[in-house]
């Protein structure tokens, strides 16, 4: 049997894809494109903005054209699947809850694989908790993902130490709401507890936390952070850099807040990569509002952005307030930011000229060269492509090339 699996949105989702996708492989079910007219076409859908349902819908009408089996799963067909029904009525809806349980429907031993383990990630996934337990204004995640849950710390290292031993050098922890993972046990447990176990029960040489807001920044994770083996790499979203519009958005933190907590992280950690997202046009955010955003961001040392333009999301408080924001006042600071995104990317980037980095080779083409992911999220480009995919080495920047370093090899670790 042949599967195509196409993934729209965040790391849980993509992390849930490679799970599946890892337990029909095992199965003995190959892998292929739509082009190849695959027997089943599985879509994990994505319903953060409105270019996303409209990204799932274009990738369902794909997959019937091509005349495979349509699954549906994810965000969207959750909280709208009479919008995916009225494509195609045959096509199968799996509940968000059953999502992993897909591979089931194939497999006859009933047996599923936790351990994500997959042949075109060079740096796995390990999902730890899923579900939020707060209400952002602008967010439909919580309806579609429910409340918080989280793995218990000995089932999370168990396939941590299952991911080492199959050879990886990096393990990236996600979860909808990483840092709330552990409150929801008995006893109540968290992420530095989890990581210290990781730390103590593997030898994976790396690991990278994914997204956290800042009142999950505390003094024990930043201790933790110092260890070599965790990514100097934090993804802190903002969203907005006005405290107006953040108390509109329901984010439950001021500028001066996040501003402090930046401080305090950049006073211990000097070196670390901190990206952020921004959500752009958010309903009452005039002129005053965005030059504060903007401002701010100019202030703090980031080191990237996600740029998003607010979306109405339906049945949310957001979506019913008034002063919405045109699309054209939307483009436009979208683009603004943008620039400013590049100035400081390529700012940090020539900052690491001369230094040596670690990084995963994630890809080799037929150029002979090597691009892999450094320990604090820097793409590096090197034209040697001795080392095989995953493997872990070091390089000595030279230069910059468009949105890479480029360097040469100095040691294999």
């Amino acid at each position: 049997m042949k599967f195509s699996i196409h993934t729209l949105g965040c790391k849980v989702n993509q992390s849930e894809s490679d799970l599946i996708e890892a337990n029909l492989k095992r199965a003995g079910w190959s892998v292929s494109d739509l082009s190849e007219q695959p027997d089943y076409s599985i879509i994990n859908t994505c319903t953060v903005t409105a270019k996303s349902d409209y990204q799932s819908r274009q990738l369902i009408r794909r997959a019937l054209r091509a005349g495979s089996k349509v699954i549906v799963t994810g965000c969207y067909s959750q909280l709208r699947p009479e919008e995916i029904m009225a494509i195609d009525k045959n096509i199968e809806i799996v509940d968000s809850k059953n999502k992993l349980k897909i591979a089931n429907m194939f497999l006859k031993n009933n047996e599923i694989s936790k351990t994500n383990i997959s042949d075109n990630r060079s740096r796995p996934y390990l999902k730890v908790q899923d579900g939020c337990n707060f209400s952002c204004s602008y967010c439909t995640v919580p309806s579609a993902r429910g409340k918080s849950r989280s793995i218990e710390i000995s089932e999370a290292t168990k396939i941590a130490e299952e991911i080492d031993a199959s050879g990886y050098k990096e393990i990236v922890l996600t979860g909808i709401h990483l840092g709330s993972y552990g409150h929801d046990l008995n006893p109540k447990t968290n992420l530095s507890k989890l990581l210290k176990s990781l730390l103590k029960n593997t030898k994976i040489p790396r690991f990278r936390l994914s997204s956290l807001e800042i009142s999950e920044i505390d003094s024990e994770l930043i201790e933790l952070l110092k260890e070599e083996r965790i990514c100097k790499h934090l993804h802190l979203p903002l969203q907005s850099g006005d405290n107006s519009i953040l108390r509109r958005m329901n984010r439950m933190y001021s500028v001066e807040d996040y501003l402090s907590v930046v401080e305090f992280i950049i006073k211990n950690i000097p070196d670390i990569s901190i990206g952020t997202d921004i959500i752009v046009g958010f309903p009452g955010e005039g002129e005053r509002e965005f030059k504060n955003t903007k401002d701010l961001i100019e202030l703090i040392p980031l080191t990237y952005l996600h740029i998003f333009p607010f979306s109405k999301r339906p049945n949310t408080l957001a979506s019913k307030m008034p002063e919405q924001i045109t699309f054209s006042i939307k483009k436009k600071r979208v683009n603004e930011l943008k620039n400013l995104n590049y100035k400081k990317k390529i700012a940090y980037m020539k900052s690491h000229i001369g230094k040596i980095l670690d990084i995963i080779v994630e890809q080799k083409d037929m150029n002979k060269t090597t691009i892999g992911t450094s320990a604090n999220y820097l793409k590096v480009k090197t034209v040697l492509n001795s080392y095989p995919v995953a493997s872990l080495i070091r390089i000595r920047i030279s230069n910059i090339e468009k949105d890479y370093l480029v360097g040469d090899p100095v040691e294999k670790l």
